[in-house]
């Protein structure tokens, strides 16, 4: 969860999908830990990591792929996800953000009040995105706060 000062939270809109936002989320590469995928994948989807990593999630969120879905995503590979998330502030200029990656992976982005986060995102996602906004809620506060 990409967070600037104010608070808000950094969606993007998946490449060639009029509706599909979400967070920036990738996995764990073999040998590396949660915070160092964390900043490769800011890097990888939207071009920087001018990040400072706030806090952890405290235990893994899951979400399971809908059955119509199943076997046509991930090469049929899996079922679905368990994540690791990170609250991170951004430090950098909004002109940081390029979104011409070399696999981009969206076309858009904009920054949100986390309160509407849940309803731009898939319903299948929707838990796991009320979950991780309800624990990263404290982190959000002192961000609004300056404190």
């Amino acid at each position: 969860m990409l967070l600037n000062d104010r608070g808000e939270v950094f969606v993007a809109r998946r490449h060639g999908s009029a509706a599909d936002w979400q967070m920036p989320q990738g996995g764990i590469d073999e040998g590396e830990t949660a915070r160092e995928a964390a900043m490769r994948e800011l890097e990888e989807e939207i071009g920087t990591g001018k990040a400072e990593i706030l806090a952890v999630s405290a235990g893994l969120h899951r979400y399971d792929l809908p059955d119509h879905l199943l076997g046509k995503v991930w090469k049929g590979r899996w079922r679905g996800q368990e994540q690791v998330w990170i609250a991170a502030r951004f430090t950098g200029s909004e002109s940081d953000i390029d979104l011409a990656t070399a696999h981009p992976e969206f076309d858009a982005w904009k920054w949100i009040d986390p309160e509407t986060l849940p309803a731009l995102i898939v319903a299948f996602k929707r838990p796991v995105y009320e979950a991780v906004l309800a624990e990263f809620r404290p982190v959000i506060a002192r961000l609004r706060t300056g404190s």
